[in-house]
């Protein structure tokens, strides 16, 4: 059976921790919004077949005047997202072209991907039915309790910092929805949605590149990371 992905790029957050007012895909990087990054990079790589874009309802005409603007002609679908996440990837997942096989689960936010990247941990999927990006962790990680007290320190070889995309195959996600909707349960990330069915995810190494756009701090970082692959 052929193989058809979609990525589904999550786009709807309020982005409060941002504290600039304005979403997080629309903030400028060398003069340029964020998710035009974002979506260059699903667009320019070849095994992406098609592209769901999830936002807020007050943000569909500025995004749609990026894709179109930038001629992203892998974009299938702009639709709203939900009260959390979950919901948002849901509404996604449910608009994606019918031939889908795997959706390739992705922050908008993260413009930084890099095309060998998404391509690598595509293909990882393809074998395991579930793969995501991640890191190694450089920093030592603690357990700590309600007071903040140290209770534990892991093993740091064998953390890792999970990034997107996250890469699924069709039915094994939409069994792990259907679990946490019939279980009302609500994830922040879509490996421990699938984690919560007894299966497994394969962390494919990415680049530290992979920033997430979250305080103000990271505007600076990605804009000097961008600066640097034009030289």
């Amino acid at each position: 059976m052929k193989k058809f992905v979609t990525a589904i790029i999550v786009a709807a957050g309020n982005s409060s921790r941002m504290g600039l007012g304005m979403s997080k895909q629309f903030i400028p990087l060398l003069g340029e919004p964020a998710l035009k990054y974002t979506l260059n990079a699903f667009e320019r790589s070849y095994i992406i077949d098609s592209i769901v874009v999830v936002c807020r309802p007050q943000d569909k005409v500025a995004i749609s005047a990026i894709i179109n603007q930038n001629s992203f002609k892998k974009v299938d679908a702009l639709v709203y997202g939900g009260s959390t996440r979950g919901e948002s990837v849901t509404n996604g997942v449910n608009s994606a072209n019918p031939e889908t096989t795997h959706f390739a689960i992705h922050d908008g936010a993260r413009p930084l991907v890099e095309l060998i990247d998404i391509e690598n941990v595509v293909k990882v999927a393809f074998e395991t039915n579930a793969a995501t990006l991640g890191i190694f962790v450089t920093d030592t990680i603690k357990t700590v309790d309600n007071e903040n007290n140290i209770v534990s320190t892991p093993v740091r070889s064998k953390l890792r910092a999970v990034q997107t995309p996250q890469v699924f195959e069709k039915e094994l996600y939409k069994k792990a929805l259907n679990y946490a909707k019939e279980n009302k349960l609500s994830f922040t990330d879509d490996c421990q949605l699938v984690e919560s069915i007894g299966e497994s995810v394969k962390v494919v190494i990415g680049s530290q590149d992979n920033i997430k756009l979250t305080t103000q701090n990271d505007i600076a970082i990605v804009e000097h990371i961008l600066k640097g692959k034009q030289v």
